[in-house]
């Protein structure tokens, strides 16, 4: 599930202003682990293998990736969004706005 600030594809439900702010926090956090493993990859293989900070990288980026997906799985149930094969949903942090968006 993508999140965006865009308007794009179909709007299909909104969540509260502090639901907003569950995934906006999941978002950054997922995406900041995400471009901090990007970084590494100037280090070699054995170095990053060894390495504590590489471990708990993989470990937090983990955690938070089922936490971002639990999150929209449980709004998608609670809310009983529509979703269609080949589509994903989308939030627009600045309305609360749940769009589904077909896949690029």
């Amino acid at each position: 599930m993508a999140e965006t600030k865009e308007k794009s594809g179909k709007k299909i439900g909104q969540v509260t202003a502090e639901e907003r702010d569950e995934i906006r926090f999941l978002f950054e956090r997922k995406n900041g682990l995400l471009e901090l493993s990007r970084s590494l990859v100037t280090v070699d293989k054995k170095t990053l293998e060894n390495s504590p900070l590489y471990e708990k990288i993989v470990a937090d980026l983990g955690k938070v990736s089922t936490k971002f997906q639990d999150w929209w799985d449980e709004k998608s149930v609670g809310y009983h969004w529509e979703s269609v094969r080949g589509s994903h949903w989308q939030i627009d942090f600045e309305t609360c706005d749940i769009y589904i968006v077909a896949n690029d």
